[in-house]
């Protein structure tokens, strides 16, 4: 999906300018359908006045029907042809704004991928929300009126060559018309995106605050603290409203500018040309003529003070997202390298834990937070001087990264669709492996019960299944997947001893000749490790088979017992390693 429907590649959104114009680049010729057509429209809108001032002079002057029908018949046409032209403008601009709008969500959703666990640490879940809905709008909405402002100009240009043609004078009137209208508009716009910037920034902010308070609903709800962040956001959604009060102020000025300037400028106009038909100094058809082509200005004119308001609202939203794709993951580069070939070693130095092709791997801790930062550093999630074979993992492509470490945790999204669909994740899979990815998560059990087997609907973030199920769950996609490297935290911590020991004996059979790294203090899980790296204080003290660290490691020992739940030497010592140390 990256590669044929595009994201901006680095440096290209470097402004909201620049990303304005990449949305359109990557669909030249939609744009430039609009743009004619929207041309061809006012046109033909131009036409309707000039066929009148046709019709008026030549037509009733014949004195009969039969003079005036070839006219009427030419104006019937031009708008029929009209309504046609204007009905393929429309789609055509739709189209335009719903790719831009959609391309900009595809941005969005693909560069939160590349920032994988440091998304929340570098923006709110509000902004992110804001950025994918309102904003993506609003920019599609500008990409909207580069059509009609083309077509705008042009029909500009053309009545004023008309009305030159017709007096030299009724067309100096009009061009010096014109910037007047552009001067009274500008600082308006200027003062509009200062204050739609601040709105924009606290309407954000606000967004973030209601999704954290959904998100913790209950657990405000167990220690009394709704009322306070109610009244918190209440106190928010005041200030925003009175900012938007503020923008909705400016902004009100654009559209009765854009409306009554004009309707002024048409009567001085009418009553300039009036009194040259007065003078005997233009004809009465003349006279309708010129009415027509100003009356029409109106349009154009409008349409431009409009395509200048949604340009400036889109140049605001389009810099919020280009702050957002501006951010870059500090553990990655952004165009990187091509990996190692199969089989190289991964060795975290900042903890000594090194993950040896086609093992087993098991890490040990007292603390889980240092079993997690490990996880974190041999995925590419946090920078360090993580190896991959002769390597450094930091300077890898992040693509090829994410295709060959899989790290699966327990907070990962389960999104709505099909058992089926949910399993098998990004690929395609058939129903074969992913009845066999869910036996080595041990949830036959899950598949059994479900009403319509694999197709039976999965709410979001699986609702409809209980914690333990949930992580079976996640553990079947992660092993559907088969990934070159796995790294697991936790992958049992959710469910009963007799579920734990069937996944961890299935799990090591099933990726027997894969790699795979496990985060745990289970004893059924350490006891089928090939290796276990015992950590303490985030730094490898011990390294050997479960067994032999019980035999040598009071510290490893006493973790165990804790884990188990018996009682064990009062002994917190991490004690001395064995062979096998990294």
């Amino acid at each position: 999906m990256t590669a044929t429907y595009g994201v901006p590649g680095p440096g290209a959104p470097a402004s909201a300018g620049r990303y304005i114009f990449w949305l359109l680049g990557r669909q030249r010729g939609r744009a430039a359908l609009g743009s004619i057509l929207s041309i061809v429209w006012f046109m033909l809108l131009v036409l309707t006045p000039y066929l009148l001032a046709r019709a008026t002079d030549e037509g009733l002057r014949g004195g009969g029907l039969r003079s005036l029908l070839p006219w009427i018949g030419a104006l019937l046409a031009t708008g029929v042809l009209t309504a046609f032209v204007s009905i393929l403008r429309h789609r055509t601009m739709v189209k335009v704004r719903l790719d831009g709008a959609y391309r900009t969500v595809h941005a969005v959703v693909v560069h939160s991928t590349v920032l994988g666990n440091e998304l929340n640490r570098r923006t709110t879940t509000g902004e992110l929300a804001t950025i994918g809905m309102s904003d993506a709008s609003v920019i599609g909405n500008t990409l909207a009126v580069v059509g009609p402002g083309v077509g705008a100009v042009v029909a500009c240009g053309v009545v004023a060559v008309l009305l030159f043609a017709m007096s030299p004078l009724l067309a100096v009137v009009v061009l010096l018309g014109l910037p007047v209208i552009a001067v009274l508009i500008g600082p308006i716009l200027g003062r509009l995106q200062n204050r739609a910037t601040v709105y924009r920034e606290r309407q954000g902010r606000l967004t973030a605050r209601l999704v954290d308070i959904v998100q913790g609903l209950h657990v405000l709800n167990g220690v009394g603290g709704k009322p306070r962040f109610a009244n918190r956001y209440e106190q928010g959604s005041g200030e925003l409203r009175d900012e938007g009060y503020r923008v909705a102020a400016i902004a009100s000025w654009i559209p009765a500018i854009g409306v009554g300037a004009p309707v002024v400028f048409l009567a001085g106009v009418t009553w300039l040309a009036a009194r040259m038909v007065a003078a005997g100094e233009l004809s009465v058809g003349e006279l309708v003529g010129a009415y027509g082509y100003v009356a029409f200005l109106v349009v154009p004119l409008a349409a431009l003070i409009e395509s200048a308001s949604d340009i400036n609202q889109g140049l605001v939203a389009a810099r919020r997202v280009v702050d957002f794709l501006a951010v870059r993951p500090d553990s990655q580069s952004v165009a990187g390298e091509p990996g190692p070939a199969a089989g190289a070693v991964l060795h975290d130095p900042e903890s000594g834990v090194t993950l040896r092709p086609a093992t087993f791997t098991a890490v040990a801790s007292a603390r889980p937070g240092d079993a997690l930062l490990v996880v974190d550093r041999l995925g590419g999630f946090t920078r360090s001087d993580v190896t991959w074979g002769s390597q450094r993992l930091a300077t890898i492509d992040p693509a090829e990264v994410r295709r060959r470490i899989l790290v699966a945790d327990n907070g990962a999204d389960l999104f709505a669709g099909t058992l089926r669909e949910v399993v098998s994740g990004r690929f395609d899979r058939d129903d074969a492996l992913l009845v066999g990815a869910l036996h080595t998560a041990a949830a036959e059990d899950i598949l059994a019960a479900a009403p319509d087997g694999l197709a039976t609907r999965v709410a979001p973030q699986g609702r409809n299944f209980s914690g333990g199920q949930r992580q079976r769950i996640r553990l079947a996609r992660a092993v559907a997947a088969e990934p070159e490297l796995l790294l697991a935290s936790e992958p049992t911590s959710a469910v009963d001893a007799y579920t734990e020991t069937l996944i961890a004996q299935r799990l090591r059979a099933a990726r027997a000749e894969l790699t795979t790294l496990v985060t745990t203090t289970s004893p059924a899980v350490l006891d089928v490790a090939d290796v276990v790296h015992f950590l303490a204080d985030g730094k490898v003290v011990a390294t050997g088979t479960h067994d032999e660290l019980l035999d040598a490691v009071p510290g490893y020992q006493l973790l165990v017992s804790r884990a188990l739940g018996e009682s064990a030497p009062d002994d917190d010592s991490g004690g001395t390693p064995t062979t096998g140390r990294s």
